[in-house]
């Protein structure tokens, strides 16, 4: 559950609740509540807050697993077909950055982290 793994990896990281609480800029309350699973559906802002100070992504936060960064091929296989690469550019034309698109993909699966959820 999202609380046990945010409890581990605070615990990892050697910050007690107050600390990291204070890193992040959230109520101590509120992640205590997290961590004990008695709120089971934080914010993604929330989520973004305290992912940064442990150093983790998002989508690791709520799946415990990695998510594949700065890749274009895995085994020598392509992972971005045309309408991809064609996608990105385009976003990249109408000015949109790294981090508006990261920012967007955490959003995108915070909502389908939430919707699997209910």
């Amino acid at each position: 559950m999202l609380g046990d793994r945010l409890k581990i990896l605070r615990e990892q990281k050697g910050y007690s609740i107050t600390e990291l609480a204070a890193l992040a800029n959230v109520s101590k309350s509120y992640l205590s509540y997290i961590e004990r699973n008695l709120n089971k559906n934080p914010s993604i802002h929330f989520l973004m807050k305290v992912a940064k100070p442990l150093d983790i992504s998002i989508e690791y936060l709520l799946t415990g697993m990695d998510q594949i960064e700065d890749q274009t091929e895995i085994n020598g296989e392509r992972i971005l077909d045309k309408e991809w690469e064609i996608l990105v550019k385009k976003a990249i034309k109408d000015g949109i950055d790294k981090d508006d698109f990261k920012e967007y993909i955490n959003y995108i699966k915070f909502k389908i982290w939430e919707k699997s959820k209910k």
